[in-house]
């Protein structure tokens, strides 16, 4: 069967939940493979309708379209959670209303998180007791006027069979005026679906604002460049609060009309367990991972594995990894790579065919969108030579929101995305990344902003200056690092670099979580720098590394 993709006539999500809910109602959507519950297509738009209503009883103001949408003070539905069937709900049943949606990065640390909830205006947070902890640490830094404007709904259910969203916490913040408000709006293809909040290189998430028709060509995409069908399955084991969990996994079936997967988060001794038991034939993964997996010798999938293809995105693949792991499991690795202002992929490589030859290495090719490897201009270069990965399409964002400034640069005048990222393209269109022109640290898939570190190291007492830096990783790809040069008092101190050190990390992971924060803090008296003054960040390792090998 072919690929019946529900967006070529430019549709909502609402339409293609109702879509797949008329024509296969009984067919199995979403499954947890924690307690084994399921969600039909059916089940899922009634679910969709019952969120949206309760959301429209609180009093919510429904999204609008790029561009009043880039400086609106609009209303967002906030959700705290991590995988689950309660918060897939919370998610498309906003959107299925034309709500506005930003899924809480859980991770991010307690500033960001703060600065989702109140940059993209929350009125309503839906809440899961699991992220409780965190999402406790962001709201204690608000103020009073910024707590009140949150309601909070707890995505709870007293039914241990079915998750009912009527019998989520709703009760405090529906409004008495409103009780018995009715779903009135129905979203367009271009209205604003989904916040999404990311770090660029400054300290500050930028949210990236993306609407229907772009998650649903998002979908399209990863359905096109992989041969989705309504037989395949996947098996989600990245967090749906990132752009890959989110628009690759969640929007790829259900653009495709397939099944999904959802655990609640990945686990080495369960991956293959689950993806036998669930007849998955794909898994979108991230380097990290397919690291676990080939250093994981008790964690060997079963004789009959479903599993057609794994894909890897987030971070680039080591071709060194691909080779181990295809070896070893003798499941083929399709590279890509996205970006969240392009609702994740944007380059893949082909499904792998015996006979082709494959380019291991290589980011990939375009599918459903244009890509360009562009001059300082915007201009494309003569192929083979470096310049910018610049992008065009259905599935690139809309801008970012209330950053004019930001999203005009982001842009060329010709509408290509600019990614920052920097590569050569071949004559047959295949794309190898040879750099980044940010200073972004990729751990784990996760985007972390240098700035973000060096300023919660120059909060302490003790430090004079300060420069956050990513060293390559087996494990995550990519791990924050920093050096400091201490303050001239501090020299005076007692303390060793050893116990400076020590301190300066604990500091770091009481503000930014442990994720973010440093693993190795260098004190350094001197740090290299251009002619402005300004750290040259990307020359601090190999500082470090050529002072070590004069030791």
């Amino acid at each position: 069967m072919g690929c019946e993709t529900k967006t070529h006539d430019a549709k909502t999500l609402r339409t293609v939940i109702d879509t797949w809910a008329q024509e296969h109602p009984d067919d199995t959507w979403l499954i947890s493979p924690e307690n084994g519950q399921h969600l039909t297509f059916g089940e899922l738009a009634h679910s969709c309708r019952q969120v949206a209503q309760r959301i429209a009883s609180c009093g919510i103001t429904p999204s609008k379209s790029a561009p009043a949408a880039l400086s609106d003070e609009g209303e967002t539905i906030a959700i705290a959670s991590p995988n689950s069937i309660k918060a897939t709900l919370a998610f498309l049943g906003a959107l299925y209303g034309g709500f506005r949606a930003t899924p809480i990065n859980l991770v991010a640390g307690a500033k960001a998180i703060a600065h989702a909830l109140t940059h993209s205006n929350a009125r309503l947070l839906l809440l899961a007791d699991e992220a409780s902890a965190p999402i406790d640490s962001a709201m204690a830094s608000l103020t009073n006027h910024q707590l009140n404007r949150i309601k909070v709904v707890r995505l709870e259910s007293s039914d241990s069979h079915k998750y009912n969203p009527n019998e989520w916490g709703w009760s405090d913040a529906i409004n008495t005026s409103s009780a018995n408000t009715s779903m009135s709006t129905t979203p367009q293809p271009h209205t604003i679906a989904l916040l999404l909040y990311t770090s660029g290189t400054t300290g500050t998430p930028k949210g990236v604002l993306l609407s229907h028709a772009n998650l649903l060509a998002a979908g399209a995409n990863v359905a096109l460049a992989h041969r989705l069908t309504r037989e395949d399955r996947a098996m989600c084991v990245l967090p749906t609060y990132h752009i890959n969990g989110l628009c690759v996994s969640v929007m790829g079936t259900l653009v495709s009309g397939g099944s999904l997967v959802l655990a609640k988060r990945f686990s080495t001794q369960k991956f293959w367990q689950q993806v036998t038991t669930f007849a998955c034939t794909w898994s979108s993964l991230v380097p990290t991972l397919f690291a676990y997996l080939l250093s994981d010798e008790g964690g060997v999938p079963q004789a009959k594995n479903p599993l057609r293809f794994t894909r890897s995105a987030s971070a680039p693949l080591a071709p060194e990894t691909q080779k181990a792991f295809e070896k070893k499991f003798s499941i083929p690795i399709i590279e890509t790579m996205g970006l969240t202002e392009t609702g994740a992929q944007i380059l893949s490589n082909p499904y792998p065919e015996p006979k082709d030859e494959r380019k291991i290495g290589s980011a990939g090719i375009a599918f459903g969108n244009e890509v360009i490897i562009g001059d300082s201009n915007g201009r494309a270069v003569k192929t083979g030579c470096e310049g910018e990965i610049l992008v065009r399409g259905e599935n690139v964002m809309q801008g970012y929101l209330n950053k004019p400034e930001a999203t005009k640069e982001a842009f060329t005048d010709d509408g290509w995305l600019r990614t920052g990222d920097l590569a050569r393209m071949d004559d047959q269109g295949y794309v190898f990344v040879t750099g980044r022109s940010k200073e972004l640290i990729i751990k784990g898939g996760e985007n972390i902003a240098p700035r973000e570190v060096d300023e919660t190291l120059l909060a302490h007492s003790a430090i004079l200056e300060a420069a956050a830096f990513a060293r390559p990783c087996p494990q995550y790809g990519q791990r924050v690092e920093a050096c400091v040069i201490r303050k001239q008092a501090a020299n005076k101190e007692s303390k060793t670099d050893e116990q400076l050190e020590a301190e300066l990390i604990s500091h770091c992971q009481a503000s930014l979580g442990k994720f973010k924060s440093p693993e190795r803090i260098h004190i350094v008296d001197t740090m290299p720098k251009g002619p402005s003054g300004k750290v040259q960040r990307l020359q601090l390792l190999a500082t470090l590394n050529e002072a070590e090998a004069r030791q």
